[in-house]
């Protein structure tokens, strides 16, 4: 981590490139993930128990929300981190990340304290049977003792990132991930441990994260900072912090409460339609994840810029980056969807999942140019700081899609819950975009001023 280099990516370098240099990592961080959830839901599938699969699936909600926590604090920290390295404020920057660092840590040591001494009561609330009852408990317990790892494992990430080392940042995502699959069968298979070993193996992989992260800040010995002296959290710092990253956590969990009622409602029509959502489901997740990686990773080019009030940079990163991205989807949407049927028959064979499945495919295709939309309105605002219209599209995002599936299901039954996704992102990504014209008159008239 060379500083030259950093002030180079972040603030010098064409944008072509920085834009390029900071996706990229990202989007195969985003791609490794998705390999983690493959790799570690076979291991525990190898356990030949339909309640240990069962129960993964109960322990979303909890493991989400720790999840929300760290990215409170990674997106809510990073911007504002970004902003003042563009202001070149260097104490401010060194105090931002090291108060952001330890806020994250004392939020998971809660974490942890709540989770053990509530875990059967949060354990029932998680919907388990008498089936589930023991593999969640056991899973939350140890997963629990962890939260301080994982949820400091989220904010280091995207610390790093907005330092501008992206290549850090998707280092510390395989090592977590890497470490998880090698110690997922060595725990579980060899030491007998079982679903425990599959929680234990993933709090190690986001310790060991944690600390490549944290030898990556103290070997760097500059603005980004992990030392307690820098402590000092002040009133207007926790605003931009908890303002901006607020946004992001509320998405998340709006987003898993908006995934739990999808499948509801797709399995009152049969399980072939939830098959089909399934399918669907993993196959456009491609798509979105490729698009988050390049408007995620562009965050810190754009903070840089407002907070340097360099805004020709800030506007070509921008402009660029929306071209790029609506390129990205077009491309990957006419390949999924020219090879649709062939795409879905290699998941199933059976002639109602193929149908259904390659209709709610192209209807969700359709949507991803809309939640790629937003999602980059969504990154903008967090990146220039603006708290309350991040907010409102997190809110907008997740509650809009909630009545949609209610309201469409009563009037439109299958195809209702089927196009209320493309109907909340269309809505969605219109609201962005008159907040973002409504914020560019006011930054104009100040400018003016």
């Amino acid at each position: 981590m060379k500083q030259k280099n950093e002030n180079y990516w972040l603030l010098d370098a064409p944008v072509t490139k920085a834009i390029w240099h900071m996706a990229i990592p990202m989007m195969l961080g985003m791609s490794v993930n998705i390999i983690y959830n493959i790799t570690d839901t076979f291991f525990i599938g190898k356990l030949n128990d339909t309640a240990a699969l069962a129960a993964i699936t109960l322990l979303l909600p909890f493991t989400t929300i720790l999840m929300a926590i760290g990215n409170l604090f990674g997106t809510g920290g990073s911007t504002l981190f970004s902003r003042l390295l563009g202001s070149k404020n260097d104490e401010k920057a060194r105090q931002c990340s090291a108060t952001t660092l330890w806020l994250s840590v004392v939020f998971g040591l809660l974490a942890m304290v709540i989770s053990l001494i509530f875990r059967n009561r949060i354990t029932l609330l998680l919907g388990t049977d008498a089936n589930t009852f023991d593999y969640v408990k056991q899973y939350l317990i140890f997963y629990g003792i962890g939260a301080p790892f994982v949820i400091a494992n989220f904010t280091l990430e995207q610390l790093i990132r907005g330092d501008g080392e992206s290549v850090e940042s998707m280092i510390g995502m395989i090592i977590s991930v890497g470490t998880n699959i090698v110690l997922d069968p060595i725990l579980m298979f060899g030491l007998k441990l079982g679903i425990r070993g599959a929680a234990i193996a993933t709090v190690l992989g986001n310790a060991t994260a944690v600390v490549y992260y944290v030898i990556c800040i103290q070997r760097a010995n500059k603005q980004l900072s992990a030392m307690p002296q820098y402590f000092k959290p002040e009133k207007m710092m926790l605003k931009e912090i908890f303002s901006v990253g607020f946004s992001a956590m509320l998405l998340d969990i709006l987003l898993i409460i908006s995934s739990i009622m999808f499948n509801y409602y797709a399995l009152k029509y049969g399980d072939y339609v939830l098959a089909g959502f399934g399918i669907s489901q993993k196959l456009v997740q491609i798509v979105d994840l490729i698009g988050m990686g390049l408007y995620i990773g562009v965050i810190p080019l754009i903070a840089v810029a407002h907070g340097a009030k360099n805004n020709e940079r800030m506007k070509e990163i921008i402009k660029k980056t929306t071209m790029y991205l609506a390129l990205l989807i077009a491309g990957l949407f006419l390949v999924l969807f020219i090879f649709r049927n062939f795409i879905v028959q290699c998941f199933s064979n059976d002639p109602n999942v193929i149908h259904i499945g390659t209709f709610i495919l192209t209807v969700q295709l359709c949507s991803s140019f809309f939640a790629a939309g937003a999602g980059i309105l969504t990154s903008i605002f967090q990146a220039k700081g603006n708290g309350t219209p991040a907010i409102v599209m997190s809110v907008t995002r997740g509650l809009i899609l909630i009545p949609s599936i209610i309201i469409g299901n009563y009037l439109f039954k299958v195809n209702g819950v089927i196009f209320s996704l493309l109907i909340a992102e269309t809505i969605s990504c219109i609201t962005g975009w008159v907040l973002y014209k409504i914020i560019n008159i006011k930054d104009s008239k100040k400018f003016e001023q």
